[in-house]
């Protein structure tokens, strides 16, 4: 059963660091993309960055640019999501999910499997 659990979140006060993660099981996992998104309070759910399914190709949202870093360990089956200089801005839940390609892409529609999501709450 295709299965991603994130962990991680928490509450960090502005210009903290925290790093997620999102252990996956269910299908081979080297073989698709994984992606990171967030959704806040009345608002849509939102692309925060994916990576291939071998490591070597990220994409990453404008605003966490220079801040985020996607990351995977094969060998683990765990993909990563390490936040720096947070923001209260960047508070959200925020989902792990699983491409349906192996390459990296940006668009909800292009994810199949999703996590339960994690709370991050940054505090001025």
């Amino acid at each position: 059963q295709d299965q991603l659990v994130e962990s991680g979140g928490g509450l960090v006060q502005a210009g903290g660091s925290l790093r997620l993660s999102c252990a996956a099981s269910g299908r081979t996992f080297r073989n698709y993309g994984m992606g990171w998104f967030r959704q806040a309070p009345g608002k849509g759910r939102e692309f925060v960055a994916s990576i291939s399914g071998g490591g070597a190709n990220t994409y990453y949202k404008d605003y966490v640019m220079g801040r985020f870093t996607i990351s995977r360990d094969n060998a683990k089956n765990t993909v990563y999501l390490q936040m720096n200089n947070l923001r209260p801005e960047d508070t959200s839940v925020y989902y792990c999910a699983r491409a349906l390609v192996d390459y990296a892409v940006t668009e909800l529609a292009d994810f199949h499997s999703w996590g339960q999501g994690v709370q991050v709450t940054v505090s001025s």
